[in-house]
């Protein structure tokens, strides 16, 4: 089972008109701009990340499927079925039938999940934006060596849950939510590092994380080697593996949208 929230990245409009897509980075309409007061952003660093270069529509809003499938391959070379299931998903976030608007993903327990590495839990606050404190665990980890990898990304994992856990009475903690953080931390080491090693260089991953920034000036690349479940699968399963999982629950309630859960 590949289902991968990560699950969100994407496409064009960088301005008030539509731009070519290119998987030149460097390009004028690519170029790193922080978001304005009016653009709206997500619990996922890698969907603010396309939106704050050009590769999602500025704003973070009215974003369609195909939108997302073509960000995720021109932006991190991320194959459209890695993807499909959660950007599927994300669209009931809201009330429109076709498109999303970023911030509506922080609906919790759709894609949003507790135990995030760079969120605080829905019942422990902002669910929304990067938090310092919940991303140092992530930040600290691998000490005495300048990467991170799949053992340390599940490591972490391990770790949040344990947080979350421990604060929060309200925890969510089933098998989708286990398979979508570790998908999440394969994808994060992929498009950061070497899709076929898992291996990411710290400042990369924290410059992700921290400025959702694509870290170009820094040296980042967009990875040659497409990323597909076949490429991520090795490094889900070392991180499953370090990640020493048990459930909290045996299932969950199902979100359907807004307002909308059964």
């Amino acid at each position: 089972m590949r289902f991968i929230s990560f699950v969100y990245v994407l496409a064009a409009v960088a301005t008030s008109k539509t731009l070519a897509f290119s998987s030149d980075h460097t390009g004028d309409q690519h170029q790193w701009i922080a978001p304005s007061a009016t653009d709206v952003r997500s619990p996922c660093p890698g969907l603010n990340t396309l939106a704050n270069h050009g590769y999602l529509p500025r704003t973070g809003k009215n974003i369609t499927i195909p939108m997302i499938l073509k960000a995720a391959v021109d932006g991190f070379n991320v194959r459209s079925d890695s993807i499909l299931p959660g950007a599927k998903l994300g669209l009931l976030s809201g009330n429109a039938p076709t498109t999303l608007d970023l911030d509506a993903l922080k609906l919790h327990n759709l894609i949003e999940h507790d135990a995030s590495i760079s969120r605080n839990d829905f019942a422990l606050g902002d669910n929304l934006h990067f938090n310092e404190t919940v991303f140092s665990t992530l930040a600290n980890a691998n000490p005495g060596v300048d990467y991170y990898n799949a053992t340390s990304a599940g490591q972490v994992q391990y770790a949040r849950l344990a947080d979350s856990i421990a604060r929060n009475p309200n925890v969510t903690n089933t098998l989708k939510e286990f398979v979508t953080r570790s998908g999440e931390s394969a994808l994060y080491l992929s498009v950061m590092g070497d899709p076929l090693t898992a291996v990411a260089p710290k400042k990369f991953v924290q410059i992700f994380f921290r400025e959702e920034r694509l870290p170009i000036a820094e040296g980042w690349t967009r990875p040659k080697t497409l990323i597909t479940p076949d490429t991520t699968g090795p490094a889900e399963d070392i991180i499953r593996a370090a990640s020493n999982w048990t459930p909290s629950q045996a299932c969950e309630d199902v979100v359907l949208g807004p307002g909308i859960t059964i």
